[in-house]
C-alpha cells in the first residue's frame, strides 16, 4: 500500500540539529519530521559531557576558536569555526529559555567544565546526561508545535530528485524521500519544498562504537547516491575512553570525567599519558586514543584503566551519576576501583560538504549535525563542540530557509516507490552475517592505525560486500535492516576512499605508511561525489 504526503519542510532525524531547526522553521512553514525508531532515539541523547560555549568569565571567543583550530590539526575552516563560537551562547540561552535544565553552581551560574584540548572551563552541562535533557527539553516543544508532524518509525530510502524523473542533470533539486514506514509496512512518497538532513552519525560500520544501534550513516549515503559532495569521511574520532565490559556494548566514559581529574593508567596503575603530551590526559582524543592503542599494543592487554579513586567520592558520584550507576551494574564501583576502558568509534568528522547556511551542493537540500562536513572540526573535532555545531548551522540553516520556503512549490510529480518483482526477504542469515563482516574488516583494517596494506585490504572485501548486498536488495522488498545494512557498507566505502587518497597522517586519519603531516599537497579537504 502507497501514500504521498505533502508538506513545506521534510527533516529527517530527531537529534538536537534536527528538533532546533524544526522548532524555528516551523513558526513559517509546515514541518514533517520522521526518525527510523522512537523520537527520544539519537546520537544526542547518549551525548553525555555537554555543550562548549564561551560563556565563563575567564574565558573568550578567540580561545575558544584557538582550541578549535589545534584540534582540528590545520584543516579546520577558520570562518566556519569563528560564526559557531561566536554565535554558540545564544543558543545555550535559548536553550534555557525553551527549558533544558543546565547544571548550575548555588542555583545560579552555569557549572562549567572542562575537556581534553580545551584551555579553559567551558563545557555546559547537565550533569552527565546533557544530550539527554536537551532532547527531552527539544521533544516536548516539538509534540506541542501545532505546525509540525512527527512521524516515528519511517525510514527515509532515497531521496527524491531528477534522477526519479529520468533527467539526467549535474543542477540536481532535491523534492523530498521515499520513505518506508516499517511498522505499518508501507512505502510513501513524501514530497516537500525543502528537506534537511539531520540523521546523525556512523558509529555502526564498526565492531566497537559508543553510538546507539541506529547510527548506520543512512544520511551520508543517502546524499551521496543522490549526488551531493560528501568531504572528509576519513576522519573518524574514536572515544578513547569506552567501558570494557562484555555486557556493556562499549558504553561511554566521558571525557568529563578526565576533565574531573580521572587519569589513564595500566593495569598496574602505572601512568602513560605524559609519554605522549605534555597535556597528558587532557590531550585532545586522536592524542589519547593513540597512546591507549600502542600501550595496549606494547603490553598484549585488552584494555587500559580510568583512575578516579583518589578524587571525592561524594563529588564524583555527583558529577556523574549516570556513569557511576552504570559501572556499578557492571560490578565496577568507579569510587574503589579502575574503570576498565578501549577506544571505540563515537564521532565522523566528515560528511555532507555544506556552507556556513547548511546548503548542500544539492539544491533545496539542506544538511545539519554529526551527518555534516561544516569544517569546523578539520581533521579531528574539539570534544563537546559536536551539539554546538548543530545548534549554530541548524540556526543558520533556518535564517537562509524562512523566506524562501514561500516561493517555493513542491507539485513536481513523482512516481511511486516500484518494489513490481521482489519478494519478501528470507535470507536474514545474509543480512546479520555482512553486517557483522563489514563491521569487522573496518574496526581491523580501517581504525586508529592505518597502513596501505590495510587499507586495500578493506577495500577488497567491502567491495565483495557490496556487490552482494545490492543484488540482495535489488530482488527484495526492502526493510530497515536491508536498508542499514546497504547504507553501513556505503559510508565504508567512502572512509576507505577517503583514507586511500588522503597520503599523509593528520588528526584522526593516521597511516604507518605516512606517518608525517604533508600541508604542501594535503592542506585540503578530501571530497567524493557520485557523479
Amino acid at each position: 500500500m502507497k501514500e504521498e504526503i505533502k508538506t513545506d519542510v521534510l527533516v529527517i532525524g530527531s537529534g538536537i540539529g534536527g528538533l532546533y531547526f524544526a522548532l524555528h522553521i516551523a513558526d513559517y512553514a509546515n514541518v514533517t519530521i520522521i526518525t527510523k525508531k522512537e523520537s527520544c532515539v539519537s546520537n544526542t541523547n547518549w551525548a553525555q559531557g555537554g555543550i562548549a560555549a564561551t560563556v565563563g568569565e575567564n574565558d573568550s571567543a578567540e580561545l575558544h576558536i584557538e582550541d578549535t583550530l589545534d584540534a582540528g590539526a590545520g584543516l579546520c575552516n577558520h570562518e566556519m569555526v569563528s560564526l559557531m563560537v561566536r554565535e554558540g551562547p545564544q543558543h545555550i540561552k535559548k536553550l534555557i529559555e525553551l527549558g533544558v535544565d543546565f547544571t548550575t553552581t548555588n542555583g545560579e551560574n552555569l557549572d562549567l567544565g572542562r575537556e581534553g584540548g580545551h584551555s579553559r572551563k567551558r563545557i555546559v552541562h547537565a550533569k552527565d546526561l546533557t544530550g539527554q535533557e536537551v532532547e527531552q527539553a527539544l521533544l516536548e516543544r516539538v509534540n506541542h508545535h501545532t505546525n509540525i508532524t512527527l512521524l516515528e518509525h519511517h525510514f527515509a530510502v532515497e531521496l527524491l530528485t531528477e534522477h526519479h524523473l529520468g533527467i539526467k542533470t549535474n543542477d540536481i533539486n532535491c523534492y523530498g524521500a521515499y520513505t518506508l514506514d516499517s511498522k505499518n509496512r508501507k512505502l510513501k512518497k513524501i514530497l516537500a519544498k525543502i528537506t534537511m538532513v539531520a540523521s546523525g552519525g556512523l558509529g555502526q560500520v564498526y565492531l566497537h562504537t559508543t553510538n546507539p544501534s541506529i547510527a548506520t550513516g543512512d544520511g551520508i549515503a543517502m546524499a551521496y547516491r543522490a549526488g551531493a559532495t560528501i568531504a572528509n569521511m576519513e576522519f573518524v574520532q574514536f572515544h578513547p575512553t569506552s567501558l570494557y565490559h562484555p555486557k556493556a556494548k562499549s558504553f561511554l566514559i566521558s571525557e568529563a570525567v578526565r576533565g574531573f581529574g580521572g587519569v589513564l593508567k595500566l593495569k598496574n596503575g602505572q601512568e602513560f599519558m605524559h609519554k605522549y603530551d605534555k597535556r597528558e590526559n587532557l590531550a585532545p582524543r586522536d592524542i589519547v586514543a593513540r597512546a591507549i592503542d600502542s600501550e595496549m599494543k606494547k603490553t598484549g592487554d585488552e584494555c587500559v584503566f580510568l583512575d578516579v579513586t583518589h578524587l571525592d567520592p561524594q563529588k564524583t558520584v555527583e558529577h556523574f551519576p549516570n556513569i557511576y550507576e552504570t559501572c556499578l551494574e557492571y560490578g565496577i564501583d568507579l569510587t574503589k576501583e579502575m574503570i576498565p576502558v578501549v577506544p571505540a568509534a563515537h564521532y565522523s568528522c566528515g560528511g555532507i560538504k555544506t556552507d556556513s547556511f547548511g546548503r548542500t551542493s544539492i539544491n533545496r537540500l539542506y544538511a545539519c549535525g554529526e551527518t555534516t562536513c561544516t569544517g569546523v572540526h578539520g581533521a579531528n573535532r574539539l570534544a563537546s563542540n559536536s551539539l554546538l555545531e548543530a545548534l549554530v548551522f541548524a540556526h543558520r540553516a533556518f535564517t537562509d530557509i524562512r523566506k524562501a520556503v514561500i516561493t517555493l512549490h513542491n507539485d513536481t510529480p513523482f512516481p511511486d516507490w516500484d518494489d513490481s518483482g521482489t519478494v519478501n526477504p528470507e535470507e536474514w542469515i545474509l543480512v546479520s552475517h555482512n553486517k557483522k563482516e563489514a563491521q569487522q574488516v573496518m574496526n581491523d583494517y580501517v581504525g586508529i592505525v592505518r597502513s596501505d596494506l590495510r587499507l586495500q585490504r578493506a577495500k577488497r572485501r567491502i567491495e565483495f560486500l557490496k556487490e552482494e548486498t545490492e543484488q540482495y536488495y535489488k530482488k527484495t522488498k526492502v526493510t530497515t535492516q536491508i536498508l542499514e545494512l546497504r547504507n553501513i557498507i556505503k559510508v565504508a566505502n567512502l572512509i576507505i576512499d577517503g583514507a586511500i587518497m588522503r597520503r599523509e597522517s593528520r588528526g584522526l586519519h593516521y597511516t604507518t605508511d605516512y606517518p608525517k603531516t604533508d600541508d604542501k599537497h594535503f592542506l585540503t579537504d578530501t571530497e567524493q561525489r557520485s557523479f
